[in-house]
């Protein structure tokens, strides 16, 4: 479970709240949004058709089934990493901004050509990470290019307001000393705390549905996913799921658990 599972999930959520949303898929050559927003089957135009003027924004964007005032830009499956130019992907974000409210960058793993246009436009980044030295050590490189190479920067404007975003979180592999705490990512990483998501078999169900995770308003995960949509729109949203559950006795008897 990582960034696009996330996209999904905030896109979602901020659409269910009346706000226009668009979730661009900047991950060529893989292309997982689609499947995760269960719109596999509708992608006729992508990402780099529209930059390459083989076809226009309308027919690319893909309306999402659920949701009135939700799109997706799905990547393309068959282009190189390079089919992404920075000219480009700045005067398509250009012209979804005339339409909506958010915008979403799907960013791919790694630091590669389509993360680094994920980013170089960014008004506000979320910074997704697993509680694993390797997933955190990696934010703190994404955190120093977004600081860095972003247009912000460059231009020396203000700088991205950077957010965090915990998933995979299990208190019980904390406390065993198997993961890094909630503190001591925040620890490392320096910046706001956006959400804790629990490690959920939910996730893995909603993605094989095509669902996003959040609509599933009774799994933990889609619950933590929509606090941090409302802590994204500037609501005060105590954290959760942050501690290990004691099982009632039921759950005790028959294993339970989410």
């Amino acid at each position: 479970m990582g960034k696009t599972t996330s996209s999904a999930a905030i896109g979602t959520g901020l659409a269910l709240r009346g706000h226009k949303t668009v979730i661009v898929d900047f991950d060529v050559g893989l292309r997982n949004l689609d499947l995760i927003m269960g719109c596999e089957r509708r992608v006729v135009y992508d990402f780099v058709n529209v930059i390459h003027n083989d076809a226009s924004l309308g027919q690319a964007l893909i309306k999402d089934k659920r949701l009135e005032n939700l799109y997706v830009l799905a990547a393309s499956q068959t282009r190189d990493k390079d089919a992404l130019t920075q000219e480009g992907v700045g005067r398509v974000l250009d012209d979804l901004k005339k339409d909506f409210e958010y915008i979403i960058c799907d960013s791919p793993a790694g630091i590669e050509k389509g993360a680094h246009l994920a980013m170089y436009f960014a008004d506000i980044a979320i910074v997704v990470t697993n509680p694993e030295v390797s997933s955190v050590r990696d934010s703190d490189r994404i955190l120093g290019l977004l600081a860095s190479k972003s247009q912000r920067a460059e231009q020396g404007g203000e700088p991205i307001k950077e957010h965090l975003l915990l998933t995979r979180y299990n208190p019980e592999r904390v406390a065993k000393g198997e993961m890094l705490s909630v503190d001591d990512v925040e620890e490392i990483l320096s910046i706001d705390l956006l959400g804790v998501i629990p490690e959920s078999q939910a996730v893995l169900k909603a993605s094989n549905q095509g669902i996003p995770v959040i609509l599933d308003e009774q799994s933990d995960a889609g619950q933590a996913y929509s606090d941090a949509v409302e802590r994204l729109l500037g609501k005060d949203v105590p954290h959760r799921f942050l501690d290990v559950q004691k099982k009632g006795f039921l759950q005790r008897l028959f294993g339970g658990k989410e």
